[in-house]
């Protein structure tokens, strides 16, 4: 018999001798192996979801209320990466976290309005719905040793700022608004190219995970978020603190949800988008700080 033949049959005796799937195993070490934004087991799943990062914290309360209201979508697997980068996962079809490559089709996309234009005008997704908005704010350490008090404070060169990166992350676009307000187009400039080749400006490309890590590293002293995500921190007791900003230097975001056009699951995603605008789908983002959707009169 081949080398092959006996292999293939090893494998075949090995199958049929396996003990039945149960828990995983365990094998994550913070910081070395992890992958903090991807959830759950995508095999034979009912719904995937692929959310924008800042909602990290929101998914796991709003889809267990989901699951009790909908047993039936009792399996999920969801994302929360940047809007920019689940863009490009879902256009190239893959995602790879180190050696793992992930290759499955989401039903539902969650992401700012402007993107979700795009992904619209690209027929990528179909007719959305607007669930939340949210302002922005910014991360400092707790004490805030290096009195950061306004968007201008990030042009000093003494302080060190962690900026999401304007490639794949939505958000770039906003606080770019924001800082022209606040300062003008020389803020903007002073903080997104002179710092940035001053090396005091740091790009991210996960904002919601690496802005938060970086402070309390030390790498960098101050990052511009949306003002849910500091304020999570404040409530996790993180060692990081919120610093608000004045509604004539902010900016506020609207978030859409929308089945995506080769959606395998279009059931489940139908049922995920109405319980987002249901009462207690609201409830809960109100609770995360996040607020109510508001609705053009275009």
């Amino acid at each position: 018999m081949s080398r092959s033949l006996v292999l293939a049959a090893a494998l075949l005796l090995v199958a049929a001798t396996a003990t039945p799937l149960g828990a995983p195993i365990q094998f994550t070490v913070r910081g070395v192996d992890d992958a903090m934004d991807l959830h759950g087991d995508p095999t034979g799943a009912d719904l995937v979801i692929f959310a924008g990062g800042n909602q990290w914290f929101v998914m796991p309360e709003l889809l267990a209320a989901f699951k009790k209201a909908h047993p039936e979508f009792a399996k999920i697997f969801y994302e929360t990466l940047p809007p920019g980068l689940l863009a490009e996962q879902m256009r190239n079809g893959a995602l790879q976290v180190g050696d793992l490559v992930l290759r499955l089709k989401p039903d539902v996309y969650l992401s700012g309005k402007q993107r979700m234009i795009a992904m619209q005008r690209a027929r990528l997704v179909g007719p959305s719905v607007t669930y939340a908005t949210n302002v922005l704010g910014m991360m400092v350490r707790e004490g805030n040793p290096h009195g950061i008090r306004s968007l201008a404070d990030l042009g000093r060169a003494d302080v060190r700022v962690s900026m999401p990166n304007p490639k794949t992350e939505g958000i770039a676009r906003q606080i770019e608004i924001a800082y022209t307000k606040a300062g003008g187009a020389a803020l903007d400039r002073q903080i997104m190219v002179t710092k940035v080749a001053a090396g005091t400006t740091l790009f991210t490309q996960i904002h919601h995970r690496q802005t938060p890590m970086w402070i309390l590293s030390g790498k960098a002293d101050a990052g511009p978020v949306w003002i849910s995500e500091a304020q999570y921190q404040e409530r996790i007791h993180s060692g990081i603190v919120a610093v608000a900003l004045p509604t004539s230097e902010n900016v506020t975001a609207t978030y859409l949800g929308s089945v995506v056009d080769t959606a395998p699951h279009r059931a489940a995603a139908k049922a995920f988008l109405a319980f987002l605008i249901s009462p207690q789908g609201q409830a809960i983002y109100r609770s995360y700080g996040f607020g109510p959707p508001v609705f053009s009169k275009e």
